[in-house]
């Protein structure tokens, strides 16, 4: 297994990852530069999730691929290093935290389908339940396990 807890070693990297995927699935539906690219920064992250660290898992198999966080049932995060997605990354470690963390729900943004799709091929599927991510005129939905 590949699968662990995260440690201080890990914040560049998961910020990285976290900064990446947020502009290749994030900036074409919100269209924000100023956040994509002024105000969201590798390093600001990497301090602010060391704070987080107790609640992220990452996937490392001598390369950091990709990382959850979770907060008591519900997946916060889920990244997979956009160049390793597709190889059962992000499905490993969605299991793992639904195995050993209990994590049951997630929200995910309604207009990224691919999310939505991968997360349902995960057994997560939408609730009903939607609300508007804060600051956006932009919905995010509730995808839950049963």
């Amino acid at each position: 297994m590949h699968i662990r807890r995260a440690k201080k070693e890990d914040l560049s990297r998961i910020a990285e990852i976290l900064v990446y995927n947020n502009r290749v699935n994030y900036f074409p539906i919100f269209g924000s530069e100023e956040y994509s690219f002024k105000e969201l920064q590798v390093l600001p992250l990497a301090e602010e999730y060391e704070k987080r660290l107790p609640a992220c898992l990452v996937y490392d198999d001598g390369i950091l691929r990709g990382f959850i966080e979770t907060a008591g049932a519900e997946v916060k995060k889920l990244y997979t290093d956009v160049f390793f997605q597709g190889r059962g990354v992000g499905a490993a470690l969605l299991e793992y935290a639904v195995r050993e963390r209990g994590a049951r729900f997630l929200w995910a943004l309604e207009k990224n389908s691919g999310a939505i799709r991968f997360y349902e091929k995960q057994g997560f599927f939408p609730s009903g339940d939607r609300i508007l991510e804060e600051g956006t005129a932009e919905y995010l939905i509730r995808l839950e396990r049963k």
